[in-house]
């Protein structure tokens, strides 16, 4: 319809596939990142009922955005994988549910304005996720039932850790004190203007979220404090 490009879900599908066949010939463990499509979710549930020793994880945009977020040559919304379809969505939210998709990732990617506001053919691809990530989980998956709040929490925190090895995720003694409070009932509205990333290329611009990081501590030390970062 724009007279674009596209990437089919093939492109997608076929690597995802031939990289969980080598992983299972081979009793090697596997990650898929950015999964997209209803093909890729299903590739990696049937894997795993087969004992494949796969993960995998979906990025913020994927269960919030459709390709529609394209139309007007908005090149806010073109990243790698691309949007997809409403099906697509809503097989990423399946896959959340029963734990075929293991985890959240960011897939941070802040770009100049000039990277951005040009020919979409020529656009860089990516957009800027730290700052939405929770909002848009607790919008678009706990607010309507598709996880809980604890569940969330799990695939941003607890699952990438396990799955990368690393000590980090959980609150206890001996543990990094990497701490996010917020109040998931508390609305606020996107304004990338504010944001204290120098880039701003995000599609959510004026999108109403829910939990927005009002104290941040990193190793101990405080990096956001009410809301204000230090």
């Amino acid at each position: 319809m724009l007279g674009l490009r596209g990437i089919t879900r093939a492109a997608e599908e076929v690597m995802v596939s031939r990289d969980i066949l080598i992983a299972e010939a081979t009793n090697s463990r596997v990650h898929i990142a950015h999964v997209s499509t209803r093909g890729s979710v299903e590739l990696v549930r049937q894997a795993k009922k087969r004992g494949v020793m796969v993960t995998c994880e979906t990025c913020p945009h994927y269960f919030s955005l459709t390709e529609k977020a394209c139309e007007g040559f908005n090149t806010n919304a073109k990243m790698n994988p691309p949007l997809r379809t409403d099906d697509d969505m809503a097989a990423i939210k399946e896959g959340l549910a029963d734990g075929t998709i293991d985890a959240i990732a960011t897939d941070h990617a802040p770009h100049h304005i000039d990277e951005k506001q040009c020919e979409f053919a020529a656009a860089m691809n990516g957009i800027i996720g730290f700052e939405t990530a929770l909002g848009l989980g607790i919008k678009c998956l706990v607010e309507p039932g598709v996880l809980t709040i604890n569940e969330l929490i799990e695939k941003m925190t607890i699952n990438p850790a396990s799955i990368l090895g690393l000590n980090k995720g959980t609150l206890g003694i001996g543990k990094p004190a990497d701490i996010v409070i917020f109040d998931p009932k508390a609305d606020y509205t996107v304004d990338v203007s504010s944001f204290k990333s120098k880039a701003k290329n995000s599609p959510y611009d004026g999108w109403t979220l829910a939990g927005k990081p009002e104290y941040v501590i990193i190793g101990g030390k405080m990096i956001v404090n009410q809301g204000v970062l230090l």
